[in-house]
């Protein structure tokens, strides 16, 4: 997994846009590869051993009905910013994360090695806090973190949520989360799909009536840049951020942000997902995921060979005679250059060019689905309208003007 102007505190209703800033530090996977120790980190940490290794430290019934979906995938994601929890307020940095509901930071009794280095909540010190008390477990690729549910005051720039319902974590699995940047990660789906019955933060900013309409957006930035990582916007949309219009698509299940996409072009032509498939726009997921055999398909189109842990590269030599992917949404064309599908990592010898496509099996259903992670929505100033059930998609206008490719014909 990203506050500035002033707002009416003593009114109920909020009466301006609100501004996070988003930090893009480098990714996990970029800081180990840069102290060359990324192979040996995937061999020990490979999806699911931790849980296979360590069952028998888990509460009998701690596995059952509690997990979410699993992310393999979430070492990049490292969009994140600031928010305070308690009175007086204890401040943590999070991952705004669109693929998840459930809100969490880390606990003074936090026992893992990650815990360590980072902010800690400390209930004892805050006047606002009360404790529930029941389990939550989220399941990620290297196990399942542990926490135990309470409410707080939670304080997102100018906007004060009280009574937040969110997880103290206990107990973060792997080196994973020692690496990161972040301290927590705040989901913003729907409640549908939080762990227990807490209620999400921005649905309980709608229910307090914080918010001039109850929409949120990002602008994801690129390159050299990491401080200006971009905004996450709440309580409407910045027109001054995109050019043209804005192209809505339905959610299909209000339970991540799905939307449905008509086909995958590679240089102008249909070759994938060619009978229509479910997208799910995730801030929390670094690169544009799908089904196993269509990205296998995609990796060799782009000419992308693959590595014993899970990665496809291609020579960086390469980049500008590669093609583009346009994702076609609602009959509108979503076009992402090499530039921007591919990642550029730094090793102790070389630099390495990581294709932003990845294989990830996700939902149940007859019709495959894709994730469209940080990698696509980068592209794009993303609008997210819990009104009305839709995200908007509009070409971006910012500081190094990434994007030249929003068609509108």
């Amino acid at each position: 997994m990203k506050i500035l102007l002033a707002v009416l505190v003593s009114l109920p209703l909020i009466t301006a846009l609100v501004r996070i800033p988003l930090i893009r530090s480098p990714s996990i996977k970029q800081q180990l590869r840069a102290r060359g120790e990324f192979y040996q980190f995937m061999k020990d940490h490979q999806a699911d051993i931790f849980a296979q290794r360590y069952l028998h430290c888990y509460p009998p019934d701690s596995l059952v009905g509690f997990t979410t979906e699993k992310l393999h995938d979430y070492m990049n994601a490292q969009y994140y910013g600031v928010v305070s929890v308690g009175t007086p307020p204890q401040t943590f940095t999070v991952v705004f994360d669109t693929g998840s509901s459930n809100f969490w930071i880390p606990s003074c009794y936090c026992t893992s090695e990650a815990c360590k280095n980072r902010p800690n909540f400390k209930s004892f010190l805050s006047q606002t806090y009360v404790h529930v008390g029941q389990p939550f477990f989220l399941q990620y690729g290297t196990g399942q973190l542990l926490g135990i549910s309470a409410k707080e005051t939670v304080k997102i720039s100018n906007i004060s949520v009280e009574a937040q319902d969110f997880g103290e974590s206990v107990f973060e699995p792997g080196l994973t989360f020692v690496f990161a940047q972040f301290d927590g990660v705040m989901g913003l789906a729907y409640p549908s799909l939080a762990v227990g019955s807490e209620l999400p933060v921005f649905d309980n900013m709608m229910k307090q009536e914080l918010l001039e309409e109850p929409v949120f957006s990002f602008i994801l930035n690129r390159g050299d840049n990491n401080e200006d990582g971009g905004e996450l916007i709440l309580g409407g949309i910045d027109h001054s951020l995109y050019k043209g219009f804005i192209h809505w698509a339905k959610v299909t299940e209000k339970k991540y942000w799905q939307i449905e996409v008509n086909n995958v072009k590679v240089q102008g032509q249909p070759v994938l997902c060619l009978d229509g498939c479910n997208a799910i726009v995730d801030s929390g997921t670094s690169l544009i995921t799908g089904p196993l055999t269509e990205i296998i398909k995609l990796q060799q189109y782009i000419g992308a060979t693959p590595t014993p842990y899970g990665e496809y590269v291609i020579d960086c030599r390469r980049l500008s005679s590669l093609p583009q992917i346009t994702f076609t949404i609602s009959g509108k064309e979503f076009t992402l250059t090499p530039e921007q599908y591919i990642i550029k990592e730094s090793t102790r010898e070389e630099l390495v060019c990581v294709s932003g496509f990845q294989a990830m099996a996700v939902g149940s259903g007859d019709i495959p689905t894709w994730i469209l992670g940080d990698v696509f929505m980068s592209g794009f100033y993303c609008i997210f309208d819990r009104g009305n059930d839709r995200v908007g998609f509009a070409k971006p206008v910012h500081k190094r003007n990434l994007l030249k490719n929003y068609r509108t014909d």
